[in-house]
């Protein structure tokens, strides 16, 4: 009976650390091309939705996605710059919520994990979507506590993109309108 349900256990396992060394790799990878990438700015929407993927595709590491969506506001559609940036954002994210998954993230504030995942518990889609819509540096950590408690991936992913878009509009139109404005102040 035990070997059966550790039998069992093992696809699952498997599947966890498959999961952490892609999110692991995929950190590695998205760090070592980050000078590289800027070069997609050149395709438009679709170079900034790849773009947006991989900034937020680094867990922990930081990359310059806002930075990005910023300056794409003041060239492009703001409104459009900041659908496909937080959508691409999104996506990207769900290489913390796989880490979560994992089992194996290592978490160093565990006070900061611990609350985070109270929130989790008690509130689980409100606390992805405020992660989401405020520019702060624990999203990663909500991803990977959301992985961790099993959240379905298209619960995540929702309100994921959502608060990401509504993030990504303001940053874009800020950048759209801050262009102006320098204009101004210089002449």
């Amino acid at each position: 009976m035990a070997k059966a349900r550790a039998a069992s256990k093992l696809p699952l396992q498997a599947l966890r650390v498959a999961a952490l060394l892609a999110v692991i790799g995929i950190t590695v990878y998205v760090y070592s091309i980050r000078e590289q990438a800027k070069q997609l700015e050149q395709y438009g929407y679709p170079g900034l939705f790849v773009l947006s993927i991989l900034a937020n595709a680094t867990v922990i590491l930081p990359a310059p996605g806002i930075a990005i969506t910023y300056m794409a506001g003041g060239i492009f559609s703001p409104f459009w710059v900041g659908v496909v940036t937080g959508a691409g954002a999104a996506l990207g994210e769900l290489s913390g919520y796989m880490a979560g998954f994992s089992g194996q993230a290592v978490i160093e504030n565990r006070k900061l994990y611990d609350r985070l995942e109270g929130w989790m518990k008690r509130y689980g889609s409100a606390t992805i979507l405020v992660l989401a819509t405020i520019p702060n540096p624990f999203f990663d950590l909500g991803g990977m506590i959301a992985g961790a408690l099993k959240m379905p991936v298209y619960k995540f992913l929702f309100w994921c993109v959502l608060g990401k878009i509504i993030k990504m509009l303001v940053i874009s139109y800020a950048g759209f309108y801050s262009i102006d404005w320098i204009s101004r102040l210089l002449k």
